[in-house]
């Protein structure tokens, strides 16, 4: 059973962003280059921070995933300034890997378009585990929102024979 008590209501900023986000994606999808469409932005006191781009098929990289370059990227910007208690939105909902990163790097809030409920098993790769258990384990706060407009980004996720 889901608990209420990690989610969210996404900002003003936060949904500005993760629309901003939706769009670049869909920009992506339709360059058809070595980049998968999902993306990333980081945010520092509602503020967009840095983004990031899906670089796994660009760089040869299985850990570059959108979140990961969002959050490298903001931390090269402000290495003193740290992630602690900012927010991330993302065009899909993190996989295992990307929560365990964000966790580890002390952001906060989630907000994400697509749910994996919504976009099956191919991104994830622990698919027992949920949101909720990552909450649950969780040191720090952690909250999330989604899916959000996932309407609207869904169909460069559905899985096969589903767009």
């Amino acid at each position: 059973m889901p608990d209420d008590d990690h989610r969210i209501e996404p900002t003003d900023a936060e949904l500005g962003a993760l629309g901003h986000a939706i769009r670049r994606a869909l920009e992506i999808a339709e360059t058809r280059d070595a980049r998968a469409p999902i993306v990333a932005a980081v945010l520092v006191d509602d503020r967009v921070v840095a983004w990031g781009d899906n670089e796994v098929h660009v760089a040869g990289d299985p850990s570059r995933h959108a979140e990961i370059v969002a959050m490298a990227n903001a931390a090269a910007d402000d290495p003193e300034g740290g992630l602690e208690g900012a927010s991330i939105v993302t065009t899909l909902q993190p996989c295992e890997m990307c929560l365990g990163a964000i966790g580890m790097a002390g952001i906060g809030r989630v907000v994400f378009a697509a749910g994996k409920e919504s976009v099956g098993q191919g991104y994830f790769s622990y698919p027992g585990l949920s949101l909720d258990d990552f909450a649950a384990a969780a040191t720090r706060p952690f909250g999330w929102a989604g899916p959000v407009m996932e309407a609207d980004v869904l169909r460069l996720y559905a899985p096969v024979g589903q767009d």
